[in-house]
């Protein structure tokens, strides 16, 4: 398990809306910064790293001064476009401070299903990566209807995972990893380190309620995370709200919950 984890080159790094902005639906600016020098840092000791951002609706919510989340689709893909710019605007900024050029992909499910496309798809992300650049990916949401959407971007993380054949895929959620209890409810829940095989059981331990501002919750995380098997590639479960915890279990440290 452990060598898995620390002979990894290729890793997706999917960070969540609740691990970038802050209950105002604004960015949170340290949490970012230190996020992005972590990466940064891990991308000089020659590690390659695919980032998927949520939060371009949640920030554009932040942005737009709005109280809370549209439920209407015309306002929500307004909310994306306007937040998509920050977050670039952002990703960009910092990772040039470490002299790391970084690149805006947007997917859509359909572009996946169609097998031209999904490897026009593969080939930018290998070329990407071939140059060093950092692929930022998110789903894109100022275009994304019912029938083209992934739903969630640890659903997305692990596609991305699947086409550019990553040894890890790591998501930064707002809790400690997988836990035998609702430890939101339970202050005596146990995270769990090390999940072999998803059965129904951790399914249902999941739950299915996400945050606010996001989409996801646990269950997407679990569905990523068995997309990941499936694609040969095990998925680690950690918080964000410490990005330094990557270099804790990317040295083999028992963080977060590790499954595969």
């Amino acid at each position: 398990m452990i060598q898995n984890v620390t002979q990894a080159n290729r890793i997706v790094v999917k960070v969540g809306t609740s691990t970038l902005a802050h209950k105002t639906g604004l960015m949170n600016i340290q949490r970012m910064e230190r996020l992005v020098k972590v990466l940064a840092d891990l991308k000089n000791s020659g590690k390659e790293i695919i980032l998927v951002s949520s939060g371009a609706i949640g920030v554009g919510v932040g942005k737009m001064g709005l109280k809370e989340k549209p439920t209407d689709t015309p306002a929500k893909q307004a909310c994306a476009a306007i937040g998509q710019c920050e977050l670039m605007y952002c990703y960009d900024k910092y990772f040039s401070e470490y002299n790391h050029s970084v690149a805006q992909v947007l997917l859509t499910r359909d572009i996946i299903d169609s097998p031209e496309r999904k490897q026009n798809v593969v080939n930018t992300f290998q070329n990407l990566l071939h140059y060093g650049v950092v692929p930022v990916v998110n789903e894109n949401d100022t275009v994304a209807v019912e029938e083209i959407v992934f739903g969630d971007n640890d659903t997305l993380s692990a596609i991305v995972g699947s086409l550019v054949g990553a040894d890890l895929l790591i998501i930064l959620s707002d809790i400690d990893g997988v836990y035998d209890q609702n430890p939101r409810v339970n202050p005596n829940a146990k995270l769990i380190p090390h999940i072999p095989e998803i059965t129904d059981s951790i399914r249902a331990l999941a739950g299915d309620h996400g945050t606010s501002l996001g989409t996801g919750g646990m269950v997407t995380k679990i569905t990523a995370a068995q997309i990941g098997l499936n694609a040969g590639f095990p998925t680690v479960i950690l918080n964000g709200s410490r990005p330094e915890n990557l270099y804790d279990l990317l040295e083999g440290k028992q963080v977060g919950t590790y499954i595969g």
